[in-house]
């Protein structure tokens, strides 16, 4: 397998789990990750949200972990890489209003690229004008948001075509592995007796 090279969208506040998960797992299989936001250069960093799910009507918000930048995302050419994935948390919100994020999100579209978003990130998505015609899922309190954005709703993790989102980090193993089939990604396990003969 030939690694991909793959853009990943962060800001202040951004979900802690959706956004170092996929970062340190894509690059576990042999994938190049950088993490980009507006505004914040090589060796910055943004602060990060733990987004909790304790029975309350809706999640328990606690400060994270400082997560390192790669590059500013008005630096980089989208052109350049391969994949994209947006994580959720508070970010979305604000990340939505910069027209380097959703020139950046386009570019993804357009070329027919991969992409990954789970939780808020579809809100990116919808400010982008990407969504209309496919199924999608996000965080259940932003449906009406983004199915005004022209898409269906889905329970659950999904795929459309080039497009793979979930609705929180409780969904990363499906929505991982769905969107590394969409890479076209292979993992192959060597059998355990094969593993236990070379002991």
């Amino acid at each position: 397998m030939t690694g991909k090279k793959i853009l990943e969208i962060a800001g202040d506040f951004v979900e802690d789990y959706e956004v170092m998960v996929p970062y340190q797992a894509l690059q576990m299989v042999g994938h190049e990750v950088h993490a980009v936001a507006p505004e914040k250069g090589d060796g910055e960093s943004v602060k990060t949200a733990v987004h909790d799910f304790r029975g309350d009507q809706t999640y328990l918000e606690t400060r994270g972990h400082d997560f390192a930048i790669d590059a500013a995302i008005e630096d980089i050419d989208p052109a350049d890489y391969d994949a994209l994935v947006v994580p959720g948390g508070r970010a979305p919100e604000y990340l939505r209003t910069y027209d380097s994020v959703l020139d950046t999100v386009r570019h993804f579209f357009d070329a027919d690229k991969p992409v990954a978003a789970i939780c808020h990130g579809p809100q990116i998505l919808a400010a982008a004008g990407v969504l209309d015609g496919r199924s999608i899922t996000a965080y259940p309190a932003v449906r009406h948001e983004v199915e005004r954005a022209g898409c269906s709703w889905v329970d659950g993790v999904v795929t459309d075509g080039n497009l793979v989102t979930g609705q929180a980090w409780p969904d990363h193993p499906e929505w991982l592995a769905q969107f590394l089939d969409v890479l076209g990604t292979r993992i192959e396990h060597e059998p355990a007796a094969a593993a236990a003969d070379d002991d």
